[in-house]
């Protein structure tokens, strides 16, 4: 069974940045494209970002597009997003996900879920 568990969240001001980390265990961290997820207050959850096995190709929404990044370090088992230039909207629960291919993520056919670290930012 996987196992995801999300750091790095909290407080931030308008513009700033935060790097979330998702701890990744149960199975082989290869065999899964990795994504994050947000669900904002009263709304519903959104794809942000998704990265393949291989860590070859990405994808982001919209709304992130040019200010997030996201990584993986197969070695270490882990996922990051890199956040830049935080808008107040950004303000929301980001969740760790893993499917078997991309565009699962992509469509959200997701396989595993973490149980997510709030993102707050303050203008």
């Amino acid at each position: 069974q996987v196992q995801l568990v999300e750091s790095g969240g909290g407080l931030v001001q308008v513009g700033g940045s935060l790097r979330l980390s998702c701890a990744f265990s149960g199975r082989t961290i290869t065999g899964y494209a990795m994504g994050w997820f947000r669900q904002a207050p009263g709304k519903e959850r959104e794809f942000v970002a998704a990265i393949s096995w291989s860590g070859g190709n990405t994808y982001y929404a919209d709304s992130v597009k040019g200010r997030f990044t996201m990584s993986r370090d197969n070695a270490k088992n882990t996922v990051d997003l890199q956040m830049n230039s935080l808008k107040s909207e950004d303000t929301a629960i980001y969740y760790c996900v893993a499917a078997t291919r991309s565009g699962f993520v992509l469509n959200g056919r997701i396989d595993y879920w973490g149980q997510g670290t709030q993102v707050t930012v303050s203008s």
